[in-house]
Parts: structure tokens; sequence; C-alpha cells
């Protein structure tokens, strides 16, 4: 059997030639040529690189430049522009042109012509992704850690499904108006009557209309006034209120809420979901932390946990992650299990461009990078902030947006800029002598401020600015409306 298995001579690998269709090159080329009307039905998302043959690529790219110079490209006009001496097989360049518009039927499968060509465009460059990822998994740099080959295919595998829409481009006013139409009749429907995704704290949806999508939503607030605990009260409620509906593709559509990811640069994963359920079952995260629970206690995070494990909200802890990461590991969690709204804590510890020397450019790059997925993934984007300390040494400490950190590019990139400021923090650290005359007023506006938080609005493209007023536990980091006993989110008994 050995000597038998030795005298097997493999034979030789059958060749595989890239995927190409010549005649459909071919017959939308002769149209193109005998009507230059039908270049219009594929240059939106037809390239000349997406053609496998050379010289269909040049004619191609020709008739592009001469039909968007308002020039007329015809067999005639365009033989000047291409290498005289190429052959065809036995023609000549000129004969190849006149062949290709004699033997044009009509333009009217010109799109079918040019969708074939793109599909199988696109399998080539499947196989070209496939190939890379093989060579460089076999000779990568000492360097190049897995991580970075693999966050480099999906980019590269995303901008390839995303590429090609023949929705891209000019569409007339009648259908925007349409889909503006579509959008008040959705919120019309929708309890609380909101265009974007609800918050869950009414005060902040009447101002806002609900978190729009494709926005940038920044967050900001000197450390202790509570943006993370904002934020993940945000992404609970989102989380908890999620209704998908079915569609005829059979994908997955919110009604109501949505699923939602949290990047936590700051904070474990297992410190934030302490926190989500300290805030969910009105138990101090110390006390569970130092597991000082009784019994019933423990049976509400029992049921806690296991609310929240049915709840789409998906954390990502990994710290020090750059906008390309960021936005690679959000493609995926869209594709696979749905996206409707991402939460980043914060932005001074995502990375920029490590060759950026100056933070105020890598935090510029950051804030565009965000901006530009929020509208490629189409969910609103909600990035907390810090503040300077300049608030500190004002007597009025509420934030302005001069206060963002490094605030020039943040400012300009956001849709909305929001500030979380609590008057009893700074309150309780300038108590008065007692027995003093500043010292009454000072517990009149003491006792006026506890338990309250406001969020400021100071930026919003769609819509007004002012303050929201909120109720905030801090003993649960926990936001509420200000409202009455029997209109407070229910809390786990």
């Amino acid at each position: 059997m050995a000597e038998a298995a030795e005298n097997i001579v493999p034979g030789p690998t059958p060749y595989r030639a890239s995927p190409h269709n010549i005649e459909a090159e071919q017959a939308l080329l002769g149209a193109i040529l005998v009507n230059n009307d039908a270049f219009y039905r594929v240059s939106d998302w037809l390239e000349a690189d997406h053609f496998y043959e050379p010289i269909h690529k040049q004619i191609y790219q020709v008739a592009t430049e001469m039909i968007r110079s308002a020039k007329r490209a015809t067999p005639v006009t365009i033989k000047t522009f291409l290498p005289e001496d190429e052959r065809i097989g036995d023609m000549t360049v000129s004969t190849y042109l006149a062949r290709l518009a004699s033997e044009a039927t009509t333009i009217i499968n010109a799109e079918d012509y040019g969708r074939s060509i793109y599909d199988l465009a696109t399998r080539r460059h499947l196989i070209t992704i496939g190939e890379d990822m093989v060579n460089i998994a076999f000779d990568a740099p000492v360097d190049m850690v897995p991580s970075v080959q693999i966050e480099d295919a999906e980019r590269r595998l995303f901008e390839l499904a995303e590429t090609g829409n023949t929705n891209n481009g000019f569409s007339d006013f009648g259908s925007a108006v349409g889909s503006a139409i579509d959008m008040a009749s959705a919120a019309f429907q929708r309890e609380g009557h909101l265009s974007g995704v609800a918050t869950g704290l009414r005060e902040l949806d009447s101002k806002m209309g609900g978190l729009q999508p494709s926005d940038l939503i920044v967050l900001a607030g000197r450390p202790a006034m509570g943006k993370t605990s904002l934020a993940t009260n945000i992404a609970y409620n989102v989380a908890e209120n999620y209704e998908p509906e079915i569609q005829p593709d059979g994908s997955s559509k919110a009604v109501n809420g949505g699923v939602v990811g949290f990047f936590s640069l700051e904070m474990a994963a297992e410190q934030l979901a302490t926190r989500i359920i300290a805030e969910q079952t009105e138990i101090s995260s110390s006390k569970i932390r130092r597991g000082e629970i009784n019994d019933s206690e423990f049976e509400k995070l029992v049921a806690c946990s296991q609310t929240i494990h049915r709840i789409p909200l998906f954390i990502d802890q990994t710290g020090g992650i750059s906008v390309a990461q960021l936005a690679a590991r959000a493609r995926r969690l869209k594709r696979q299990r749905g996206l409707d709204l991402l939460i980043i804590d914060y932005i001074q510890l995502m990375q920029g461009n490590k060759n950026t020397s100056n933070r105020v450019q890598e935090i510029t790059e950051i804030t565009t990078g965000l901006k530009a997925l929020g509208k490629e993934l189409n969910v609103p984007i909600i990035a907390l902030s810090q503040l300077s300390r300049q608030v500190e040494n004002r007597d009025d400490k509420r934030p302005q947006l001069s206060d963002l950190r490094e605030s020039g590019s943040i400012e300009q990139d956001a849709d909305v800029v929001m500030f979380v400021y609590r008057d009893e923090y700074y309150l309780q650290n300038k108590e008065p002598e007692q027995g003093s005359a500043e010292y009454e007023a000072w517990r009149t506006k003491l006792d006026y401020a506890r338990g309250k938080a406001d969020v400021i609005i100071a930026k919003q493209r769609h819509g007004p600015t002012g303050t929201a007023q909120l109720a905030f536990q801090a003993e649960y980091t926990r936001f509420t409306d200000l409202a009455d006993e029997d209109r407070l989110p229910e809390a786990f008994e």
C-alpha cells in the first residue's frame, strides 16, 4: 500500500478562470455606442474597473469621459482615444467598435447587462479579498496581530457590500417629501409621537423628538455629574422597550425601542452591569459589590438579571479603541444582531491616528469618523465627553459649549450637544457656617436642588435649545422623570 501511494503522481491543479461574462460586456458597450442614453442607466454604480476585458475597460472609460463632457460617444469618435495598433483577435480596434455597434440590439436591457457585469466584478473582488487574507495570514509581519487582519477584512467586505447601490445619487424632491411624510406618519402612530428612538425620559424626548437616525449626540459633563449614569439609563430604556417587526425581506425593524451597542472604554463590563442592576433594582451598587443584601433584595437581583438577559443590549469593554476598530465592530453588530443606537463612553479615551501628535487634530479625526459612521449605519450615536477644568473656576458652574475639551471639532461635528448639570453637587461643597446669615439661603437652595438634575441642550440642529429637568437618585445613580409616584418607571419589587 505504501509503495502504491508513493507511485501516485498528483495531477495538475485545474485552472479556474475568474468569473466574467464577455457577451454581457459587449452587449452593454454596443448599446451605449448606439444610444448614449444607455450609459445613464448604469453610470451611478458601474465603473470601468468592473469590466473584465482590458479593452472593454478602456472603451467604457473613454465613453464615460466623453458623455459626461456632453460629447457624443460613437465608434468613430471613440477610436481616436484608443491605441490604434492594438488588436482584438484578428480585428483592429476600429473594426471591433463597429462590430459592437452593429450587433447591439436595444438599450432596454442595458441595466440588466450592467448588473450582471457588476455582480461578476463583486465575485472577483471577493476572490481577491480571500486570497489576500490567506497570503497575509501566511506572511504576516511580526508586529501585525490577527485581530488587525480580521478588522481589515471586515472593513473591506463591508465596503464591498455597501457599494453599487442603485439608489445613490440624486432623487426627485417628491420622493424626499414622501420620506418625510412617512417619518411623520410613523411618529404620529408611535407611542409618544416621536420621530426618533425614545430615551424613556419624557422631558428629554419632548425637547428632542427622540434620538434621530444618523445624529451624533455629544453628552458632556464634569466628573460626578452622572453622564455615564444617564447614558446607561437611556441604553437600558431603549433596549427594554425593543419591539421588532419582520420586514418583507425577512429582516427585523424596530417599531419601538431598539438594539443598543455600548462601547465602555472606561468601565469594565461587570462594573457597567452592576450599575445597571443597581439602577433598576434600587439597591446601591456598593451594597451589591460587598454582598450586603438580604433575601428579598437577592430575589430582586435575580429577577432583574433575567430581564437583562432578554434585552438586546451589547457591551464592548475594549479600552483605547480606534475609530476604525469601533466602526468594524459596530458594522458586525448591525449585520449579525441589528443596531438602533450606539453609545460610546467616552470620546477622550479613543485613539486617533497614531501619526498625529496634535491631540486636537486627533479628536477632530475621531468626531469626524463618528459622524460618518452614524450616517453610514443610519443610527444615532451618543458619545460622552469630558469638560475642561475652566468650569470649576467660574462662579456659575453651568457648562457652556466652550467648556468642551478640544471643543472645536466636537461642537462642529455634533448634531446635538447636551450637558449634565447637578446644582446639588456644588451646593453641598459650599456649606456656610451654621447660624450665619448665608446659611438659611443656602439651605433653601439645597432643598430645592436636592434630587434634581438638569440636562442642558446647548445645541440642536433639528430643534430648539433648552433645559430638561430630571430626577436623580444618587444612591442608585438613576435618572427618572420628575413626576408623581404613579408615573415613575416601574422598579423591581
